[in-house]
């Protein structure tokens, strides 16, 4: 073969479209596609090379142990995990004349090709290819808008420098805590991460709010109003200048003798109109689903957790090819995908045949929001593909997302929301009366999302809405009169926050700037939409779940005791979100060539110091589930040991104290699982060390 382009693809899916849109014929090799006579097209399966573990560079590290931290690398080794992957590729770099790095038009994916070359060793020209529409005639003119790859760069060492600190920051304190932990006599890991530690410390928060909450009375005052032969009833709102101790810091009035008087005072009395106004509104459906809004979506209505619906959604996509790419944070389509808009909703009615009569009426015309160009990020949304498989043996849960995903597609064509809102203000004797109502004039794409009844209901409202409903209300004319025909005083008492559920922790990730004070902080966690990444959201529930920090009551999720006490070891800037704050900024400078990779890491390995110090002062810690050692005046611990006879149990002060007991103790009731020092992977393959 004569030299050639090698194009080499983030995923096979991506690899499959740049191929459709080369010139033919088209081969299908063992790990890549010849088109034509001048082109390859080869592929990864997300990240195909990860950061080597601590004992790469040094055996030594195999033991952990305190004394030997903080590991910071002098020079950063990678070791593949697709091997044949990295061989096919290093196969064919030699005979390629030049290379068209196609990762994902993102931060991680221009590190996901760019460290394949520089492992390698290649180089030679390397063009950018940026690909977000996998449709035939968008990636064609992809390809024709080629750029140089050297202008890209430093967008690949901003995602070096989120992954070499994230490295240093987790091996070492999950080193770190994990050893002090052992000298406590805890024989789990306690694993520290960027993000996994701050959503436990979300977690462990709302519990102890909830915990030392105090409950107080509040009094809601309606009138019940006649006017015109109309009837409805509307709340007392407290002037603007209304204050303590008339009411608290939400405007709750809390003066049970405030309440009762003004029961009193209103009672039969005339009023007035003060104010009316109604207006027609329009609601638009709700845009399709990304990853994150359909985790949430699904939890809400389904009861799923978010790793059951990304399997579901994985199996939908790469079994059944019934989805498109799920691991995506965007709600946008291209609006070239609106020529394939035929073809996918005739393969929804295919395939849910009681979606058809809908699909029927569906106007193909229609252009939602939903089809914006600009919008649209390294992937677009996750949407229903053009494949009809009505007999595909799909599960209940597969079966259910992609129900989810379809209704949301369909409704883009159908007839918006219209309904009329009718805001009320009232004069009762020198008070002040307000009611809201609401009447539905058109249900549009609303019958075909509300069938499915939402299993959780994540409102969390402490008082009454009296003032609030979906009620029809008379148009009335400013300055008519009223009568107030009956008045009456509602207790009621606050309650603690909800407890988080899968639903509501995978929202408070999506939207962790809530959950901060500092005003420049919380914007820039609303830039970076968050903690974690649609790829590996999931993946850190679930290892809080297996560390056992947390843990599930029903469909609560609730801290342990040993993931209280992991949050209360812990510096305070190791549980807050803010320190990705700060990273994303210095990432961001670093990707505008304001920054230098070296300088970012020399100040995170400062910081990573400085923690550890803090800690190895702190001692051995006292983790919940640790066994005191029995011997006589001996203040060490059980640990479990493996020995040539099996498991048994013996002092952490050994060979001072030679206590030991067999392996019928078991493993303290919140231990982690023992030895679990892994590197935790996302499924897209990226590296996620001890995130």
């Amino acid at each position: 073969m004569r030299p050639f382009r090698l194009f080499l693809a983030e995923k096979p899916s991506l690899a499959r479209a740049i191929a459709e849109a080369l010139p033919g014929p088209r081969a299908r090799r063992d790990g890549y596609i010849e088109c034509g006579a001048d082109d390859v097209v080869a592929w990864c399966t997300g990240h195909i090379l990860e950061l080597a573990s601590p004992d790469a560079y040094d055996p030594r590290f195999k033991e952990w142990r305190a004394e030997d931290l903080p590991i910071v690398p002098d020079r950063w080794a990678l070791v593949p995990t697709a091997p044949d992957l990295l061989k096919t590729i290093k196969a064919l770099l030699p005979r390629a004349a030049r290379v068209i790095h196609a990762g994902d038009p993102d931060r991680e994916g221009q590190l996901l090709v760019d460290e394949v070359l520089e492992y390698l060793g290649y180089r030679g020209p390397v063009d950018r290819v940026l690909i977000s529409d996998l449709s035939p005639p968008a990636v064609r003119s992809a390809l024709a808008a080629l750029q140089s790859n050297a202008k890209f760069r430093g967008l690949y060492e901003a995602a070096l420098a989120r992954q070499r600190a994230d490295w240093l920051f987790g091996i070492n304190l999950t080193r770190l805590y994990t050893a002090l932990g052992r000298a406590g006599g805890y024989d789990g890991v306690l694993s520290v991460g960027r993000v996994q530690t701050p959503l436990l410390g979300l977690v462990v928060r709302r519990d102890a709010e909830i915990e030392t909450f105090q409950p107080t009375t509040y009094f809601v005052v309606t009138a019940v109003v006649g006017c015109d032969g109309a009837t409805f009833g509307a709340t007392w709102q407290p002037p603007r200048n209304a204050a303590a101790p008339l009411v608290d810091g939400d405007r709750r009035l809390v003066s049970r003798e405030h309440a009762l008087g003004l029961k009193v005072k209103i009672g039969r009395q005339r009023g007035s109109v003060v104010r009316c106004t109604r207006e027609k509104k329009i609601e638009a459906p709700p845009l399709p689903y990304s990853l994150p809004d359909l985790q949430m979506d699904a939890a809400k209505r389904l009861g799923l957790t978010a790793r059951q619906t990304l399997d579901a959604c994985q199996a939908l996509y790469e079994t059944h090819r019934l989805l498109t790419y799920p691991r995506s944070d965007c709600s946008y389509l291209p609006e070239g995908h609106l020529d394939h808009a035929t073809a996918v909703l005739a393969a929804v009615a295919t395939n849910l045949s009681e979606l058809a009569p809908v699909v029927s009426t569906a106007d193909r015309s229609r252009r939602s929001r939903a089809w914006n160009d600009k919008k649209v990020t390294a992937h677009h949304a996750i949407i229903p593909t053009i494949i009809g498989a009505p007999d595909a043996p799909l599960s209940a849960a597969e079966r259910k997302v992609y129900d989810l995903v379809a209704r949301r597609y369909v409704a883009q064509f159908l007839p918006s929301l219209e309904f009329n809102e009718t805001r009320i203000e009232l004069d009762i004797d020198g008070e002040r009366f307000r009611v809201l109502g609401r009447q539905t004039l058109a249900e549009g794409w609303r019958r075909l999302l509300s069938v499915t009844p939402p299993v959780e209901q994540v409102k969390d409202d402490d008082q009454p809405d009296a003032a609030a409903g979906d009620q029809s209300l008379p148009f009335l004319r400013d300055g008519e009169p009223i009568v107030c025909q009956e008045a009456s005083v509602a207790e009621g008492k606050t309650k603690p926050p909800k407890r988080f559920t899968d639903a509501t922790l995978l929202e408070a990730m999506t939207g962790i700037s809530r959950f901060v004070d500092d005003p420049k902080i919380k914007q820039r966690l609303r830039e970076t939409d968050g903690i974690g990444t649609p790829a590996t959201q999931a993946d850190i529930i679930e290892m809080l779940f297996e560390r056992r920090f947390i843990e599930r009551r029903g469909r609560q999720i609730v801290s342990t005791p040993l993931g209280s006490a992991l949050i209360a070891m812990l510096p305070e800037i190791a549980t807050r979100p803010d320190m990705t704050a700060l990273w994303e900024a210095a990432m961001r400078r670093i990707a505008e060539s304001q920054l230098s990779l070296s300088a970012f890491l020399e100040t995170v390995t400062r910081q990573v110091r400085g923690l550890i110090e803090g800690g190895r002062a702190s001692g051995a810690l006292k983790v919940p589930g640790a066994r005191a050692c029995a011997a006589p005046g001996c203040t060490g611990f059980l640990r479990r040991r493996h020995g040539l006879r099996g498991a048994f149990w013996s002092c952490t002060r050994y060979p001072d104290c030679r206590q030991a007991a067999g392996d019928e103790i078991r493993e303290p009731k919140h231990g982690g699982r023992r030895g679990r020092r892994r590197r935790e992977t996302s499924r897209r393959g990226k590296s996620e060390s001890m995130r």
